[in-house]
């Protein structure tokens, strides 16, 4: 795969300009982006800063974290608190994505997005109301371990981290959730399945695999 030097305003520009030229693959008046990466690579602030950019072109945008969808302690932690596998195969509530995000912007759903359902620091349900996303808007989930489920993305958008990059840039207290982050580029390989991929391992430095014509030498779309 060749990659591109690019600043993260580029990039946020590039893909925003690419998200309003395109429509849903199932007919949904609605667009479905991820921004998938493991927490390290900051897709929370990249997700933001697309969706940003989006609202400055006059779409009405929901995001949503995955962080607001982890299942309860009880079941997170069924094989301790540390396991890589549970981390991977059972901490993210997929069904209630799939209920409560992705179902209503399906063709002639409602656009009633719940925006988070699970606060695990207080280990009990958000009770957040629902959002009303208009026709036309655009849902930004992002999160780990996104890609591989079936999730009706329209398109997708991977930060990348090599394994050295993310281990020097995971908490010492998350460390033992690299395994899980291994398994995936094993058996998701999300630097293939993703629409465009960017190599975060220096915030300062992204490059991506600018998937929609040449750069310029700056790293700008022409």
């Amino acid at each position: 795969m060749r990659l591109e030097p690019i600043t993260w305003e580029r990039l946020t520009e590039a893909v925003a300009d690419r998200i309003t030229e395109i429509r849903a693959d199932d007919g949904s008046p609605w667009l479905r982006i991820a921004v998938d990466g493991a927490p390290a690579a900051g897709t929370a602030s990249a997700a933001g800063s697309l969706a940003e950019a989006l609202r400055l072109r006059g779409r009405s945008v929901q995001l949503v974290g995955t962080s607001g969808f982890l299942r309860p302690a009880s079941l997170r932690f069924e094989h301790g608190r540390e396991d890589p596998d549970s981390y991977y195969d059972g901490w993210f509530d997929t069904g209630a994505l799939w209920r409560e995000v992705f179902g209503p912007l399906e063709p002639g759903g409602s656009g009633r997005v719940l925006p988070d359902l699970w606060d695990p620091a207080a280990d009990r349900a958000t009770r957040s109301p629902h959002a009303e996303l208009p026709p036309g808007g655009v849902l930004v989930v992002h999160g780990p371990l996104l890609l591989g489920h079936w999730f009706p993305f329209d398109l997708t958008v991977h930060l990348r981290l090599s394994s050295g990059a993310l281990r020097r840039r995971t908490d010492a207290g998350e460390q033992w959730t690299l395994p899980a982050f291994e398994r995936y580029e094993r058996e998701v390989s999300p630097s293939e399945s993703a629409d465009v991929v960017v190599r975060a391992d220096d915030p300062r430095h992204p490059a991506w695999s600018a998937p929609w014509g040449r750069r310029d030498e700056n790293g700008g779309a022409r």
